[in-house]
């Protein structure tokens, strides 16, 4: 996805945009509101991601202007203001979700991903491919080569992560955050155990390898030829 960030915080933004970067998605940053309503208007994006205190031109006012200009490009607001007031306002503008601060990476990354799912729901994919794996999200089954593989609950949640960005890099913070929901390292070997369960289980009896471990980066599930 291609996806614009217009925040006035440097540090939030640096944060939310390192996050998605490495969530595999195309991220722009402005910080102010007429640069963000520049950058909106003249590219062509998946997802806004709007704060609503910025300088120059607040962020509901952004959001108005594009919608009186036509643009339907699905918006979150972002912002420290949490009143049910405050919430119908931004939501009344023309938002179509909105997220109070403080808030999980996490949260934030699946509700940019539902906003493009109720924007395109034709792409909504109920499988998951990687070579011959095969990733069933709705019978939550998998196989490989056609035989079936039986995963714990976490090892299927790191399973899907892992394919949904085939072919990244997946760092340790990125499974941290989506698959233990953690928001910080707790300095244990969870990871590594649980990708080398996984590895066995995927790769283990079958002739090419899958998973792949990205000395000093990560994890990458890829077919290497």
């Amino acid at each position: 996805m291609r996806i614009l960030v217009i925040e006035d915080d440097l540090d939030a933004a640096a944060y939310v945009v390192k996050g998605l970067r490495e969530s595999g998605h195309l991220v722009d940053h402005a910080p102010d509101g007429e640069a963000g309503l520049n950058n909106a208007l003249g590219g062509s994006y998946d997802v806004l991601v709007v704060d609503r205190m910025l300088p120059h031109m607040d962020g509901l006012t952004v959001i108005e202007t594009l919608r009186e200009q036509g643009d339907v490009t699905p918006i979150l607001i972002l912002s420290a203001l949490a009143e049910v007031d405050d919430r119908v306002k931004g939501l009344k503008a023309g938002g179509d979700d909105y997220l109070t601060k403080p808030f999980a990476f996490s949260e934030l990354l699946a509700r940019i991903e539902a906003l493009v799912r109720r924007q395109n729901p034709g792409q909504v994919k109920t499988k998951l491919n990687v070579d011959d794996l095969e990733v069933d999200l709705l019978a939550r089954t998998v196989t490989r080569d056609g035989q079936t593989i039986d995963l714990q609950p976490r090892e299927f949640l790191l399973l899907e992560y892992l394919m949904k960005h085939a072919g990244q890099v997946v760092t340790r913070t990125m499974l941290l955050e989506n698959v233990w929901e953690y928001h910080f390292d707790p300095q244990t070997n969870v990871i590594d155990v649980h990708i080398s369960r996984l590895r066995a289980k995927i790769d283990k009896n079958f002739e090419k390898p899958l998973l792949h471990t990205i000395r000093g980066a990560g994890y990458s599930l890829r077919a290497v030829s």
